[in-house]
């Protein structure tokens, strides 16, 4: 089973002597799904970052099945905050371009293409141009673009900040379908607490200055989804809002603590 590993890394931009990151170690396996939370400044995008091979570590190390990262490669697929698609091709080309890049006839990369559309729910779109398509949708194309390749991992920076709840809630459902035929390992960064909750096999909290985990706990919710669960019952369970304010303390309560004593805060009594 392919693993997605940093040890021990820790992150500094430039000369700054403030490190991003510090000391910290996260494995990701396939099959599982990890979604890591925080305030912003925590540095989550650039935990995301280190895992794609954007940027080298400062310390430590990032591996996959034990190999040295060095960069981006076929094994880790993104998703971006916006969707990053290219307006010019119509939607079947979008999806199929990775798989042009890896030298897949263009028979097999349409045909590959349009499974997955059919997947993402957008059968019979694939000749459109990405501007005739709604934000959820693009984003629908991007998820379609990035599993087209088959890759060992998905990582996901923020791909649903922009949706609407409606379509948020259709979207995690849609995530966790396509997460379980593809059997890749995710990684979702997220600001939504119930958001990794649902989706989640494991959820990290990160804290700032530097970055670093806090907290993190393994979750069941989206594979009883899966299992036939209703979602709005899920989310409803006394475990769920429990576990919900333990992450929601979790990633408050070191802002809390500084506040208080530099004076932000007063005592109640």
């Amino acid at each position: 089973m392919s693993v997605l590993s940093l040890s021990r890394v820790s992150l500094h931009y430039g000369t700054s002597s403030a490190p991003v990151l510090q000391d910290l170690s996260l494995d990701l396996r396939r099959g599982e799904f990890v979604s890591v939370i925080g305030r912003s400044g925590s540095g989550k995008t650039s935990l995301l970052n280190l895992a794609a091979g954007f940027v080298s570590p400062s310390t430590g190390t990032v591996r996959v099945d034990g190999r040295a990262v060095t960069g981006p490669g076929p094994d880790r697929a993104v998703v971006f905050q916006d969707d990053a698609l290219y307006p010019w091709r119509r939607v079947e080309d979008n999806v199929a371009l990775p798989l042009k890049l890896a030298g897949v006839g263009r028979d097999e990369r349409l045909a590959r293409a349009r499974d997955w559309l059919a997947a993402v729910g957008l059968e019979g779109q694939g000749a459109k141009h990405v501007w005739q398509l709604s934000g959820g949708q693009r984003q629908r194309v991007g998820i379609a673009r990035a599993l087209a390749s088959e890759p060992e991992f998905l990582l996901m920076d923020e791909p649903l900040g922009a949706l609407d709840a409606m379509t948020r809630d259709l979207m995690h459902e849609l995530l966790l379908k396509l997460w379980q035929r593809s059997h890749a390992g995710a990684m979702l960064i997220t600001h939504s607490v119930e958001e990794a909750l649902f989706l989640s096999t494991s959820v990290l909290v990160l804290a700032p200055d530097p970055g670093r985990v806090v907290l993190q706990e393994r979750f069941s919710f989206g594979r009883r989804f899966l299992a036939g669960e209703d979602p709005r019952a899920l989310k409803s369970e006394p475990a769920f809002i429990a576990a919900r304010e333990r992450l929601l303390a979790a990633i408050y309560m070191k802002e809390a603590s500084r506040m208080k004593k530099q004076g932000h805060m007063k005592e109640v009594g």
